[in-house]
């Protein structure tokens, strides 16, 4: 089995960043397209407030998917742009791992532990 070279995961983790970039941007193309369509002829009312969507949390996003909502595609292709360097984050741990480079595969996975953990607990920074 050829061992994987440091050039290899360099271009395997720009893939995934071009990949991720791309295909967000292809999600919330198609989104607004859809959104226009079913609502491009709304008249906007801006005298009075609407709540918040309901595409705020991932289950509401993954619904509206489902159900073709515009706004929810959108917000899919915004979380896949949220999430792509975070894939790289992983992927570079990934990278260590095949490289034996014990050191930043650990500084690597306690950087994607924070992340979790701002994730979950809603704090940042």
């Amino acid at each position: 089995m050829n061992k994987l070279k440091d050039t290899d995961i360099q271009a395997i983790i720009g893939w995934v960043l071009r990949t991720g970039v791309i295909l967000s941007i292809a999600i919330v193309l198609f989104g607004g397209a859809v959104y226009i369509y079913r609502h491009g002829h709304d008249i906007a009312n801006y005298s009075t407030f609407k709540d918040v969507s309901d595409f705020v949390q991932l289950s509401g996003i993954i619904n509206g998917i489902l159900t073709f909502k515009g706004k929810a595609i959108i917000q899919g292709g915004i979380v896949l742009l949220i999430a792509t360097p975070i894939i790289r984050v992983a992927f570079s741990a990934v990278g260590f791992v095949f490289e034996k480079d014990y050191l930043y595969t650990g500084i690597t996975l306690l950087v994607l532990l924070i992340i979790f953990i701002s994730m979950l607990s809603g704090h940042a920074g």
